[in-house]
């Protein structure tokens, strides 16, 4: 017993040295406490990037009792702020919120600063957010099926639009034609609205649209929805049948996830992704996402790593095959 209770002492103790944060002795409060910490966005604000951001930034410093400062790096499709987290001190202090350019950049771009694998320690997913496949109302077509049918029927016919090179919105168009056999003429823009505009004045077919976008539009009769990209419905719209129902293997998301400097301490990483995880089942945070149609995940740091290896994979053998470059 004796022996038993000096080994949870110094268990105890190792955690409790691991937490306090550098620069901060082990008699004053473990980290976050009394810490300014900083959530970098590598994008505008007002994106879905930003606002779940800061939601959870809100979430987690309220958690912690601790002032959480969010700031926005953006340019170079999110290179320029997931650098400067990369290089930043390993101490918890400086977190990061990215989206699936963690997976395709390094195809995307002719050289990176970082190494999205070993400069950065994955913490947990925030969220998922569906696409919808939206088609020009006047198209002769009311579901995928149908869709594929006349893409078939056509070859090169066909063009969607996407918010950008490499985006989620262009790689689901180009996984598509991959799983289907067909050839579209893709159109990229700088953002969906405009895309939107030409979809429902004709100028563009269809586009894989970020669901929040497209929804209004769909129920306000403008545009016709023929399905959901992730592999299950979502909740924002479950009159949606995936796509993969009739396309098997297709599931493609905006993903939204939390990674620290490489090197951050390992109970570090578990108390953020712990009180992450238990922050996503708050009622009204929960509210705040479904306005978003972002369906919340939290999951583990070696979940969050083995998802980035596979995104990695796909879009990366997608993308070489394709040759798309960053403009």
């Amino acid at each position: 017993m004796t022996d038993l209770r000096i080994d949870r002492r110094a268990l105890l103790g190792g955690l409790g040295a691991t937490l306090a944060a550098p620069g901060i002795g082990l008699a004053q409060a473990p980290w976050p406490q009394g810490r300014t910490l900083k959530l970098v966005v590598p994008f505008p604000p007002a994106g879905a990037t930003d606002v779940l951001g800061r939601l959870v930034a809100d979430k987690l410093g309220q958690t912690w009792a601790t002032n959480f400062v969010v700031e926005n790096r953006a340019g170079a499709g999110g290179n320029i702020g997931t650098d400067v987290v990369a290089k930043a001190e390993p101490n918890g202090d400086t977190l990061l919120i990215v989206s699936v350019g963690m997976a395709t950049n390094q195809y995307l771009y002719a050289k990176l600063n970082y190494d999205p694998v070993k400069d950065l320690a994955p913490i947990t997913m925030v969220a998922l957010v569906p696409n919808l496949l939206v088609v020009n109302k006047d198209l002769p077509v009311q579901s995928v099926a149908e869709l594929v049918a006349y893409a078939k029927a056509n070859p090169g016919k066909l063009s969607y639009g996407s918010s950008g090179i490499g985006t989620s919105v262009h790689l689901s168009g180009e996984y598509f034609q991959k799983l289907t056999g067909t050839k579209m003429v893709h159109v990229p823009y700088r953002g969906t609205a405009q895309a939107t505009q030409d979809l429902i004045g004709g100028r563009i077919d269809l586009i894989f649209d970020n669901i929040t976008q497209a929804l209004p539009h769909v129920r306000a009769g403008t545009i016709r929805g023929l399905g959901i990209t992730t592999a299950k419905r979502s909740a924002a719209a479950p009159e949606f049948a995936p796509i993969a129902e009739t396309v098997p293997g297709f599931d493609v998301s905006s993903w939204f996830a939390l990674f620290a400097p490489a090197r951050t301490p390992q109970a570090i990483i578990d108390k953020i992704q712990a009180d992450t995880k238990a922050g996503l089942a708050d009622p009204a945070l929960r509210a705040k996402m479904d306005t978003l149609a972002a369906e919340p995940v939290g999951n583990t740091p070696a979940e969050l790593a083995a998802f980035l290896q596979s995104e990695m994979k796909k879009w990366g053998d997608l993308i070489k095959e394709i040759g798309a470059k960053a403009e």
